[in-house]
């Protein structure tokens, strides 16, 4: 059946412009709201996964144990009798044979610097190295969570618990590793504790053993006589030269130390103040080889 017949629009071209931006207007204002509500709900799938990875991860509160422990009481520690004895497997399953361990985080606490660490240096193994056995179980469960819910990321970090003031060279070769960070440490605030501070003359010559020529120690305290303590120590030892403040400003590791510990994020919140020092290994003389 033929369409009936229809006149031709009288309405004018002003006319005609109006209608098309009322229309235009409405469409836009649909999509608007699509788009909101697309973003709405995105949102909502990214707090539930965030969610459900949370629910994966340890929580502190079951791991409950004292700031500090005493560096010098006979804890009950595995350690081998020497590196070539260590079995690093255990640790690093999927990259322990493809390189040694070369970044050592001493009093590594709950393994932020780790975590962050890992994604910065992904052909390199880490190790944090703490004294205290729910701390160091809490960054153990940690990682195995992190590893089932990455796939493929946190293999090259590891937590071991020992005491570095006693077997740091049970556990490494000499030059061995390229980085050493010791990061807001027991300041030990009584005089005749000084003797348990992480920076002694004694353990500086183990730390410049294991450690290679040109590599970084990296210290950050908030407590102002410490990083005094660390640096006049360090400045004192022949094998060692602190690094200039530029270079502090365009390492990254600085700039990780300096925002990722749990106590670093601590000190942050309550507006303290952090001192940093970092220190280069210089080569060792012909006369001490």
């Amino acid at each position: 059946m033929p369409k009936p017949y229809q006149p031709p629009s009288n309405k004018d071209k002003e006319t005609q412009l109006k209608e098309q931006r009322e229309a235009e207007s409405k469409r836009k204002a649909y999509r608007e709201v699509k788009f909101e509500t697309r973003e709405v709900a995105q949102a909502k799938k990214k707090v539930k996964h965030e969610n459900e990875l949370n629910l994966d991860l340890p929580r502190k509160r079951y791991y409950r144990q004292r700031a500090h422990s005493n560096p010098f009481s006979d804890h009950r520690l595995d350690y081998p009798r020497s590196p070539s004895e260590m079995d690093w497997s255990k640790l690093y399953p999927e990259t322990f044979d493809k390189s040694k361990v070369e970044i050592a985080d001493i009093g590594c606490g709950y393994g932020g610097l780790l975590i962050k660490l890992s994604p910065e240096f992904p052909q390199s193994l880490i190790l944090g190295m703490e004294i205290r056995v729910q701390v160091t179980q809490y960054v153990q469960d940690r990682i195995i969570a992190l590893r089932k819910t990455h796939a493929e990321q946190y293999q090259n970090i590891a937590v071991l618990r020992s005491n570095a003031m006693k077997f740091l060279p049970n556990f490494f070769t000499k030059g061995q590793l390229s980085k050493i960070f010791f990061c807001f440490p027991d300041p030990h605030f009584k005089q005749r504790k000084h003797k348990a501070r992480i920076v002694t003359n004694t353990l500086l010559s183990e730390y410049a053993f294991v450690l290679k020529e040109g590599g970084v120690i990296y210290t950050i305290t908030d407590v102002e006589d410490l990083h005094n303590w660390m640096v006049q120590h360090l400045d004192e030892h022949p094998l060692f030269e602190r690094l200039s403040k530029d270079w502090e400003s365009q390492d990254k590791c600085v700039e990780i130390m300096y925002n990722s510990t749990e106590e670093g994020q601590k000190v942050t919140r309550n507006n303290g103040s952090k001192w940093i020092a970092c220190y280069k290994r210089l080569p060792t003389p012909d006369d001490c080889e």
